[in-house]
C-alpha cells in the first residue's frame, strides 16, 4: 500500500486545480453559512420584535381609553373633575381642605322660596357638603345677601327642571369625587333632618338609592311608601290591603317595594352613574324614571333602595314651574323678625296659600309630564325588545 504524499499531489496540475476548487467551494459554503446565520439571527430579532410589538399593540388595544384621548399618553389624562373652587393666583392649599366634602347637594331654587332654600343650604353647609344651586327663574343676584352665596355653585337657566340641570351639569365624571348626591326640590322643611346622621344611616344600611321619610301630618303625600314609620330606622316596603294600588306580601316591585319618590332622592356614586344615563336628555320632567331607578341599585333593589325614617322631612308640595307662585318674596330678615309666629306657622301658610295653587300654566306642566312619561315607557319597551344581550333582573311589566 502506497503512502499518501500531499506534496506530490500538489505538484500535479490537475490535483492543484481540484484542491483549489475544493478550498474555494468550502470557503463559499462557509461564507454563505456565516452570512445566512447573520441574516437568520437578524430575521429572528425582527420576528421577535414584531411579536413583542404585536403583543404590546394588543395590550394597548385592550386598554379602556376615553374616546378622543387615544392620541395622548395615558398618564396625562384627567378623567374626572370636581366642584372645588380654585384661587386665581397662588398655590392651592390642600392642608386647608383636609376635611373636604364627600357629598353634594344639588337643589332647584326660585327666589320666591328663598326662606326655605336658605334653611336647607345652611344646614347642609354646616355638615361640610358641596352645594350647587339650580336657579330655574334666572334670578341669582338677589341671593347675594345670604352668607353662603359666594360659597356655592350657581347655575341659572329660565324655566328648566332640576332634571334638565342634572343631565347637563352633574355628569358622573364631574361629581365622581362625591360619595353621595342629594338631588332635591326646594319645597322641603328639614327641621328634623340632619344630613350627617342621614349619611351614616345610609352607609350602615348599604342603601344606594334612598330618601328621607315624610312627616304624614304636614306633608303632601303621593305614595304611602314614603310616609315615616314610627320606631323604625329604615323601611324598604309597605303594605296596602284595601283600595286602589294594593301592596301584598308577594308584591316585589315599585311602588310597594324598593322605591323612592323624585322630590328628594339620594344616590350613591355608583347608583348616580347609572341614573344619569337613565335620565333622558329631552324628557325634562323625568316622569316614569322613578319606577326604573331600581335597576341602578348596586344589587337587589329590595335591599339597596329604601326610605330613612330616623331622619325625616316635610314635603310642602309648593308648585313652582308653571305655577302662578305668589308665595311670600320678602327678605329673610323680614320673615324671621315677625312676632307671634313660629317657623312651623310660616311653613303651613306657604303650603296652604290659595295663591300658590293658582295658575292655568300648572295644568299644562302636568299634562306635559304625563306625555313625557308615556314617551319614556314606550322608549324603554322598545329598548328592551331591541337589546338581545340585556338580561332583565325584574319583570317590570308585572310590577308597574
Amino acid at each position: 500500500m502506497k503512502n499518501f504524499n500531499f506534496a506530490s499531489l500538489l505538484s500535479e496540475p490537475k490535483s492543484r486545480t481540484s484542491v483549489a476548487t475544493f478550498i474555494l467551494t468550502a470557503s463559499l459554503i462557509f461564507g454563505f453559512y456565516i452570512l445566512g446565520t447573520a441574516f437568520y439571527a437578524n430575521d429572528l430579532k425582527i420576528l421577535q420584535r414584531s411579536q413583542m410589538e404585536l403583543k404590546d399593540a394588543e395590550k394597548c388595544k385592550n386598554r379602556c381609553r376615553p374616546p378622543g384621548s387615544e392620541v395622548l399618553p395615558e398618564g396625562v389624562l384627567a378623567k374626572t373633575s370636581d366642584l372645588e373652587m380654585r384661587p386665581l393666583w397662588g398655590s392651592f392649599d390642600n392642608s386647608s381642605h383636609s376635611s373636604r366634602s364627600v357629598s353634594l347637594l344639588a337643589i332647584a331654587a326660585g327666589i320666591k322660596q328663598k326662606y326655605l332654600v336658605n334653611n336647607i343650604i345652611t344646614k347642609f353647609l354646616e355638615n361640610d357638603f358641596v352645594v350647587m344651586v339650580f336657579h330655574y327663574d334666572g334670578i341669582v343676584d338677589q341671593w347675594n345677601d345670604l352668607q353662603w352665596a359666594s360659597r356655592v355653585i350657581h347655575v341659572s337657566a329660565m324655566n328648566q327642571t332640576k332634571w334638565w340641570f342634572a343631565k347637563r351639569f352633574l355628569h358622573p365624571d364631574i361629581v365622581a369625587e362625591y360619595d353621595y348626591i342629594f338631588l332635591w326640590d326646594e319645597d322641603l322643611d328639614i327641621e328634623h333632618f340632619n344630613p350627617g346622621r342621614y349619611i351614616s344611616i345610609v352607609k350602615e344600611e348599604e342603601l344606594d338609592i334612598s330618601q328621607p321619610a315624610l312627616d304624614p301630618r304636614k306633608s303632601e303625600i303621593h305614595h304611602q311608601i314614603t310616609v315615616r314609620q314610627k320606631n323604625s330606622k329604615v323601611h324598604r316596603r309597605y303594605f296596602k290591603l284595601r283600595g286602589g294600588g294594593r301592596c301584598f306580601d308577594n308584591s316585589t316591585g315599585p311602588p310597594c317595594f324598593g322605591w323612592v319618590e323624585m322630590m328628594a332622592p339620594v344616590f350613591s356614586k355608583a347608583a348616580w352613574r347609572c341614573a344619569w344615563y337613565l335620565i333622558q336628555n329631552d324628557l325634562i320632567h323625568a316622569w316614569g324614571i322613578d319606577f326604573q331607578l331600581g335597576y341602578c341599585a348596586q344589587g337587589d333593589r329590595k335591599q339597596k333602595v329604601g326610605v330613612v325614617d330616623a331622619e325625616y322631612i316635610v314635603h310642602l308640595g309648593v308648585p313652582s314651574l308653571g305655577g302662578a307662585n305668589h308665595a311670600s318674596n320678602e327678605s329673610l330678615t323680614d320673615h324671621t323678625s315677625r312676632k307671634n309666629t313660629t317657623y312651623a306657622d310660616d311653613l303651613v301658610k306657604l303650603s296652604n296659600s290659595s295663591e300658590i295653587h293658582a295658575g292655568s300654566d300648572r295644568a299644562e306642566v302636568r299634562l306635559q309630564s304625563y306625555t313625557e312619561m308615556r314617551i319614556f315607557y314606550r322608549r324603554w319597551d322598545k329598548a328592551v325588545k331591541k337589546d338581545k344581550c340585556w338580561v332583565d333582573r325584574y319583570d317590570m311589566r308585572k310590577e308597574r
